[in-house]
């Protein structure tokens, strides 16, 4: 079967098992969840053998340990895995839930209910444990999903999609519900993107690259999620020591994610007395600087930056430093160059802070704490679909209600108009 007619097929048949996951009940759903958590126990020798595969052809591949370190499923990962799956298995049924009613003054009885979206496809890079989170968000939502991940995580999604049939199946529902494509090549990609009349929604999950080929592509709708160009303002008042804990752990606790920072920006007023410090606990971390003059002045041993830094979402333990006359400029420098994810301020200012709030163009907004509180689990709605860096539908961590659209009900008595 050709490229084409598989991903077609695939998808059109997920279409045919949305109609009764649409329908199946919170309690079927849930034991779906559970299911594939206990089938994630029973197939874990297998995954971690298949990972393994994985992340030896990465490494023949060039690929370097940031990537590697997304790439990888070790018995923490797995563990994250089954308690976002235990925790949408007990979160609230998002469907159903009337958000408005009301009686028309035709006497027509009217409500507005949550209902799931239908078929949705999600292509993203590397890591595997996207292939869980968006199963369960998906099946918890009553949509269908359709999984397209990286040709480096294909023998671990191989898994991990035989894991999700056989918790689907043992709970009753139609294994076609959850398809993990087998295919990694462009053309199946491009397919998917133009399934019109079958995908409902399409998310990339991924780098810069992916989100903007598949926007410049796709002819079905499209969340743009992902990519995560984030900073750190530290204001003139801020206090040192906070500041320095901020941006080591939004940058060293894990770089290879879309939540951590890759620039800092610093107020003129603190720089000679932040940087020092910032700069000597990013660089015993393991982390190089790229700063720019003002920034190097103070510390030398800053490599230089240049113009290309202020936009690169580096995924690696890499960090560009600029020098502000004032928190105006600082805006101005992350509106510009931001992805649109999450920024931060560090200050004892109030009215700095309001004003960082009010005038930054990003989904998440922070003061005095890291960005890489970013994510569905810390904002309690257990896994999360994607970050999503666009404002119609869904802006930030996607978690079940997000996963949901609106339908009218009307019910009358013979009215007409």
């Amino acid at each position: 079967m050709c490229e084409a007619s598989y991903i077609r097929n695939t998808a059109l048949k997920a279409q045919g098992a949305s109609l009764s996951l649409a329908q199946a009940s919170w309690h079927t759903r849930r034991e779906a969840l559970l299911r594939i958590s206990a089938a994630l126990d029973e197939h874990r020798e297998e995954l971690f053998k298949a990972n393994e595969a994985d992340i030896a052809c990465a490494r023949e591949n060039g690929r370097n340990e940031a990537f590697i370190d997304r790439l990888r499923v070790s018995e923490k990962v797995l563990t994250s895995m089954k308690n976002g799956l235990a925790e949408v298995a007990s979160s609230k049924d998002p469907l159903g839930e009337v958000i408005y009613g009301a009686t028309l003054k035709s006497g027509v009885k009217m409500i507005k209910k949550r209902v799931p979206l239908g078929v949705v496809a999600i292509i993203y890079e590397a890591r595997p444990n996207v292939t869980v989170d968006a199963a369960a968000l998906c099946i918890m939502s009553g949509n269908a999903a359709v999984l397209k991940g990286s040709r480096e995580a294909l023998n671990s999604n191989l898994v991990l999609g035989k894991v999700i049939s056989q918790g689907l199946s043992q709970a009753g529902l139609d294994p076609h519900s959850v398809a993990v494509i087998e295919k990694t090549d462009r053309a199946s990609t491009t397919e998917l993107m133009r399934l019109n009349g079958i995908i409902d929604v399409l998310i990339p999950r991924g780098g810069k690259e992916l989100i903007k080929s598949t926007v410049e592509n796709a002819t079905v709708p499209v969340i743009e999620t992902g990519a995560g160009n984030c900073h750190i303002y530290v204001d003139a008042s801020a206090d040192i020591k906070m500041g320095t804990n901020i941006i080591v752990n939004a940058k060293l606790s894990r770089p290879s994610v879309c939540n951590a920072a890759e620039t800092l920006l610093v107020h003129k007023d603190i720089a000679e007395r932040f940087l020092p410090v910032a700069a000597e606990a990013l660089i015993n971390g393991g982390c190089t600087l790229k700063g720019d003059e003002r920034a190097r002045a103070i510390c030398p041993e800053m490599a230089p930056a240049c113009n290309e830094d202020w936009e690169t979402e580096y995924l690696d333990t890499i960090l560009a430093v600029r020098v502000v006359d004032n928190i105006d400029e600082a805006i101005e420098h992350i509106n510009k160059y931001s992805t649109k994810h999450s920024e931060a301020i560090v200050t004892r200012d109030f009215d700095s802070a309001k004003k960082f709030e009010a005038l930054i163009n990003s989904a998440a907004v922070y003061v005095n704490a890291s960005t890489r509180f970013t994510d569905g689990g810390e904002f309690g709605m257990g896994a999360e679909i994607g970050i999503s860096t666009q404002k119609l539908h869904a802006r930030g961590p996607m978690g079940l209600t997000e996963l949901t659209t609106v339908k009218y009900i009307l019910e009358g008595n013979g009215e007409v108009r």
